[in-house]
């Protein structure tokens, strides 16, 4: 910022600081790329071998089983659009105006609506543990419809941002770029400083407050009525917890000082947390490459299905299952059958 003076008038001028970020954008085009194709095939192999359990031995129109549908559905809504981001990170954008947009925008969807998916399967295996009663009365097809509506709605609206501004433009030293852009300097970090927040607040305080309680809760019944496994269960829960609170934290504490240093008009060329950002958001990432793994696998019912399928069809050994347990079948007899 400066003053000139013409004609004993002051005349405010600002100089817009650039930041080429070299180092980080080199750090980027060196680990990200691998990093996302990696990502890309482990959580497709998994929700993809997710959606085969369930169509071939589970019933799809159960509540359970349609909000863990629609989690799979929002994975892979992610995880499709990391090859494109592996590209771009590799050389430049290459796929034009529209694709930018389009993967831009659904990425964020993605993002989005599967943290809401995991905490309102999170809330719905509460209701089904702490409020049993209740809930066999509540849970029907139109609470089922009425929560993915809500789930989708607002994912979509929160990502409203990304489909507006993300844009392609030249630079003279990276080539094509897909970025937010085509608005001015400040408006631009308003609106970051705003996603930054949102981010914060909506999708990780809200679903870790969400989380917390209904596992601390759903523990405390388990432990109340002396089951069998009942330790078992509560590892179960103390690992989903646990995990979701190691990858989520970091990024989200990166994300808040991030909105705080802009905010405040700090040095943003300064590289530290852009190196932070880099490596907690990906680590953030690798939750949608096993939550498939923690909310199916790690119940005793999917595991007996993988099992069968790779006696069938890897092993080609007799199937050691029984009859009942091949049916189709989604009742939950007791607070544990969540877990099986």
């Amino acid at each position: 910022f400066s003053e000139m003076y013409i004609d004993n008038e002051t005349i405010s001028v600002n100089f817009v600081k650039l930041c080429h970020k070299k180092e980080v954008n080199q750090f980027g085009s060196q680990f990200l790329p691998t990093f996302y194709y990696c990502m890309f095939l482990f959580s497709l192999l998994g929700n993809v071998l997710v959606l085969y359990i369930m169509r071939r031995y589970e019933k799809l129109n159960t509540v359970t089983n349609t909000f863990l549908l629609n989690l799979v559905v929002s994975d892979l809504v992610f995880t499709f659009s990391l090859p494109f981001w592996a590209a771009y990170h590799s050389s430049q954008w290459i796929f034009g105006r529209l694709l930018c947009k389009l993967v831009g925008g659904l990425y964020f969807v993605g993002f989005y609506s599967s943290i809401l998916f995991l905490t309102l399967m999170t809330f719905d295996r509460y209701l089904a543990v702490v409020h049993a009663v209740v809930a066999s009365r509540k849970r029907k097809k139109t609470y089922a419809l009425v929560s993915l509506a809500v789930v989708w709605c607002v994912s979509i609206l929160a990502t409203f941002k990304e489909f507006l501004l993300f844009d392609v433009r030249n630079s003279a030293n990276y080539g094509t770029l897909c970025e937010e852009s085509h608005t001015s300097n400040e408006l631009l970090a308003k609106w970051q400083v705003a996603g930054d927040y949102q981010q914060f607040f909506l999708f990780f305080l809200f679903p870790l407050t969400v989380v917390l309680y209904c596992y601390i809760r759903i523990a405390v019944r388990i432990l109340s009525l002396r089951m069998t496994k009942k330790f078992r269960v509560v590892k179960i829960i103390f690992v989903i917890v646990a995990t979701f609170f190691i990858c989520w934290s970091p990024y989200n504490v990166v994300i808040i000082l991030k909105a705080l240093k802009t905010g405040t008009n700090s040095d943003l060329c300064e590289d530290s947390l852009d190196y932070a950002l880099y490596i907690t958001r990906n680590l953030s990432y690798l939750y949608f490459c096993i939550n498939p793994i923690f909310y199916t696998f790690v119940g005793k019912k999917f595991r007996n299905h993988f099992q069968k399928i790779l006696a069938e069809n890897i092993l080609c050994i007799n199937n050691p299952f029984s009859a009942s347990q091949s049916s189709k079948t989604s009742s939950q007899k007791n607070p544990e059958s969540v877990y099986e």
